[in-house]
């Protein structure tokens, strides 16, 4: 683990960028950039153009270690280059920015009112491999819709045991526990989840952190007894679904909780953008991330 990476993902001012959209949401992601499915055939053009999105904002004088501390990516970006260097390589050494690995491999049909993960017979093999291409941490996603506890219960337990196979490979994991916003029963699934989440917490050893990306809550400053426990080492805030302005309004109310955006971080970036207009609008965005986070 990086001593240098870990003292500025504790410590540092910033967000984390969500770059990991994959197979299932790629094609609504280049939709929203300006790019239909009628343009391109087959998942490698796909990717190629989704790889070029990425690119240009990672490359674009907006986005560097200066408000953004870290980048979540998807495997098939963590395999390709950027100017001929490994995109986690280029990540830290050209933009300071801690780079992130997604390994969830998809979510389970739902039971019990939640989405746990599905299996993930080879992370240790991509564990490996992502630390010799240089990257921090890790990212994976489990979804509650309602709250039951038996549900949310067995979220947690599958988070963290997944977690500590990462943390014993060398990595932070983020562990993902998404509450979905339209859930009618969300603020009380909170309520569940953070009971569940501190119960882990209690028994995790400060010396092996782990990160949290949560729903932003119904109740501001919900989850300050995580942002504070001693074995979390930041609590993140993903936008879900609500708007970058609904996003960075709640979020400025969670105080110490920082964004991990994805949807909100791209919102209005077009393939038809010029280089100044992408740069312009990319770096007012980050702005306000940035602003939201460090309240």
């Amino acid at each position: 683990m990086n001593q240098d990476q870990l003292d500025r993902m504790r410590n540092g001012k910033g967000f984390i960028a969500a770059l990991d959209q994959s197979g299932g949401s790629t094609p609504k992601a280049l939709r929203l950039y300006g790019i239909e499915e009628s343009s391109y055939s087959g998942d490698e053009q796909m990717f190629d153009l989704i790889h070029a999105m990425r690119t240009r904002m990672i490359k674009s004088p907006a986005f560097d270690g200066r408000r953004v501390l870290g980048a979540i990516l998807f495997e098939g970006t963590m395999d390709r280059e950027i100017d001929g260097v490994g995109s986690a390589q280029y990540l830290w050494e050209r933009k300071q920015v801690i780079p992130f690995l997604k390994v969830d491999k998809g979510l389970a049909d739902e039971a019990d009112g939640v989405q746990i993960m599905k299996p993930m017979p080879d992370l240790d093999a991509l564990l490996t491999r992502g630390r010799n291409k240089g990257i921090f941490g890790t990212k994976m996603r489990s979804v509650i819709k309602s709250a039951d506890v038996s549900g949310i219960e067995a979220v947690v337990a599958q988070q963290f045991t997944v977690g500590r196979q990462i943390l014993s490979a060398g990595l932070v994991p983020i562990i993902e526990p998404e509450v979905d916003i339209n859930s009618p029963t969300k603020g009380e699934a909170e309520v569940i989840l953070k009971k569940a989440i501190l119960a882990e917490l209690d028994r995790q050893p400060a010396s092996q952190p782990v990160m949290l990306k949560l729903t932003l809550p119904e109740t501001d400053d919900f989850y300050l007894d995580l942002v504070k426990h001693p074995s979390v080492l930041r609590v993140v805030a993903l936008s879900g679904g609500y708007s970058r302005d609904e996003s960075n309004a709640r979020l400025s109310r969670n105080h110490g909780v920082i964004a991990s955006f994805s949807r909100a971080l791209t919102e209005g970036l077009s393939a038809q953008q010029s280089e100044a207009e992408f740069d312009s609008l990319l770096d007012s965005t980050i702005e306000r991330i940035y602003r939201a986070s460090i309240t």
